[in-house]
């Protein structure tokens, strides 16, 4: 088992109901329990111009390898009409695969496949990612919490949002 960090984000659309739909949709795969979620946060996008973006982040318990997760991640992304036009461009949704820990000692996992860097390559660069993995996992803080606030610390939360809700296992 794997305590992976996955990063939320959408900026069309009703983003704030595609994010409980995604985590929704997580919970709901079998080899996959989500044990918490993050704030919502409102962040400026970067590349070309854009909406502005809601971000967060879940920490899941899985069985599933990397790339199995990854294939389960893009299927969502895919159910939520994520189409892949240009890099850095507007989307539905995007959910990323931050980190792999280990479920004891929290050690990030480095994985390098074809299809899949984790940690995420720009995370440490990233406080629209780094801040809500933070909320979910605190255990990297230690290794990663100065690395946020040199960032000038935590992107705002969103105005009036709701938390995102984890969903109850049956």
């Amino acid at each position: 088992m794997w305590v992976v960090g996955i990063g939320l984000g959408a900026n069309l659309g009703a983003r704030e109901k595609t994010l409980q739909s995604a985590v929704d949709a997580l919970a709901r795969t079998p080899s996959i329990t989500v044990r918490a979620a993050s704030p919502i946060y409102e962040t400026e996008p970067l590349g070309p111009p854009q909406p502005t973006y809601l971000n967060a982040a879940v920490r899941v318990e899985t069985t599933l390898e990397p790339d199995a997760l990854l294939d389960v991640l893009l299927a969502i992304e895919s159910a939520h009409g994520r189409i892949r036009r240009e890099r850095w461009g507007a989307r539905t949704l995007d959910l990323d695969v931050l980190v792999v820990c280990d479920p004891e000692s929290f050690d990030p996992r480095t994985i390098t496949t074809p299809r899949l860097t984790v940690p995420h390559p720009h995370l440490l660069e990233r406080t629209f990612a780094l801040a809500p993995l933070l909320d979910v996992l605190p255990e990297l803080a230690p290794r990663w919490g100065t690395t946020l606030r040199a960032l000038g610390g935590p992107p705002v939360r969103a105005q009036g949002s709701q938390s995102i809700v984890v969903p109850e296992r049956h």
